[in-house]
């Protein structure tokens, strides 16, 4: 694969969490891609996403003239396209349960993307959360402990970095950003500890800068 066979279409990268999610994964696979990025917040944003995107919502991965517009979509895609990358554990069992967790994540706790949207750079913690985000957390809690209990001596969900683990970094995120103390959801410094995993590394940073960047070019504060 070279530079010119993928574009990414993504949305501002504080804020963006469906963004992230592909970004990062293509980055931490070493995937190369050109990067399209439209400010969502500016007037107009529809209709330049249009362009590329049938669903007018970011983020999309083209190919060629396909165009894949769903998230779990393209990390299907993107596994199925390069069958020697990792993308999902190799372990049938695990690869199961490994969708399954990225597929919860996917449909659900709506609650906590409501009340907690990603704000990637921002530390805002709230004195007060709902009943429902409450559930969402402690259910992503269990998931995480869950999974890091097969994982081994290895720091992601279910050991080495895969499409999960892609899934659940924008969940980090807003745990950070909200200063929610895990352990009043049913953590044992388990999930406290992968959060600040998903959080570490090259990639993460690279887009943390892009946010300062673009937040900056576009005249807003953090």
């Amino acid at each position: 694969m070279t530079d010119s066979d993928y574009a990414l279409v993504i949305g501002d990268k504080n804020y963006s969490s469906w963004s992230l999610r592909p970004w990062l994964l293509m980055r931490q696979f070493s995937i190369p891609f050109q990067e399209i990025n439209i400010d969502i917040y500016q007037p107009g944003a529809r209709n330049r996403i249009l362009e590329h995107s049938p669903s007018g919502l970011v983020p999309a991965l083209k190919s060629g003239d396909l165009v894949i517009w769903d998230t779990l979509a393209v990390i299907e895609f993107l596994a199925e396209r390069h069958p020697g990358l990792p993308i999902w554990p190799e372990e049938p069992d695990t690869r199961a349960l490994a969708r399954c967790v990225a597929a919860e994540m996917h449909s659900g706790f709506a609650d906590l993307r409501s009340e907690m949207p990603m704000d990637f750079l921002h530390l805002k913690p709230v004195a007060n959360i709902s009943d429902a985000v409450a559930r969402n957390i402690r259910r992503i809690v269990g998931i995480w402990r869950s999974c890091r209990s097969r994982a081994g001596a290895q720091p992601y969900l279910f050991g080495a970095f895969c499409a999960a683990d892609a899934m659940y970094a924008p969940v980090a995120s807003r745990l950070r950003t909200y200063g929610v103390d895990l352990s009043a959801h049913g953590d044992d410094g388990t999930a406290a500890t992968y959060c600040e995993t998903a959080l570490s590394g090259p990639a993460i940073a690279e887009w943390a800068e892009g946010a300062r960047r673009q937040i900056a070019e576009r005249g807003r504060t953090y």
